[in-house]
């Protein structure tokens, strides 16, 4: 399944190249919600939130509230999990919150959310830069690895969002080795995203059951939706 991304900065949807770099911004947000309102599942993130740089909250609100969305960026308590969900987004996106501390994963908060908000409304972000688990709108990164944080985090969510840092918005393509190695760690759903750029790519994930994120290859026409 392909899941588009609409990316959340300074009141527009942008497109970053590894999380850093502005490539592309758009604020025509009724075109995109007309071109997207096909698709069973949109991905709508924060990253000004993520960045704990301010927020979009009107524009999550308005946005979810027109298109299915699992919503992610600064998701960090279960009070702020349950207001998104209640503007409308059909999951929450949890990533930063639950790494750092002794135990590296924080299964505790895990537990907390899967038990007041239920897991089937919970994505687990586990994203990576150079092989270790980057937080904090990717500035910071915690001592492990995604194949080390899924089995502690599974039985509290319905799913897992795996972002390849390094290749994010480059449309070099999905190191597809690592889909095969992530989905032998889990069976819940898992979803992945950073460098796809054309549906033979999202075809062979969905092959060994894997769902694609696609955002510059999207935005920039190359691939089509």
């Amino acid at each position: 399944m392909l899941i588009p991304s609409i990316d959340l900065m300074g009141g527009r949807i942008v497109q970053l190249v590894r999380g850093e770099t502005l490539k592309l911004a758009f604020d025509d947000f009724e075109y995109w919600i007309g071109r997207f309102q096909h698709y069973p599942l949109v991905q709508l993130i924060d990253l000004d939130a993520a960045m704990r740089q301010g927020d979009n909250r009107d524009l999550i609100t308005r946005i979810a509230s027109r298109l299915p969305c699992q919503v992610g960026g600064g998701i960090a308590t279960v009070e702020k999990a349950a207001a998104v969900l209640s503007a409308g987004a059909r999951r929450v996106i949890v990533g930063s919150a639950l790494f750092g501390g002794a135990d590296l994963v924080n299964t505790r908060f895990a537990g907390t959310l899967a038990a007041s908000l239920g897991l089937e409304q919970l994505v687990f972000s586990v994203d990576t830069k150079q092989g270790r688990v980057a937080v904090k709108g990717w500035k910071d990164q915690v001592d492990l690895t995604p194949e080390e944080a899924m089995p502690q985090l599974e039985p509290f969510c319905a799913g897992f969002l795996y972002t390849h840092i390094d290749r994010e918005g480059t449309m070099e393509g999905f190191p597809i080795e690592v889909a095969h190695r992530l989905r032998q760690r889990t069976k819940r759903q898992l979803i992945v995203a950073g460098g796809i750029r054309e549906q033979a790519e999202i075809d062979e994930l969905d092959a060994i059951g894997v769902d694609a994120v696609a955002g510059m290859a999207v935005y920039s026409g190359v691939l089509s939706t």
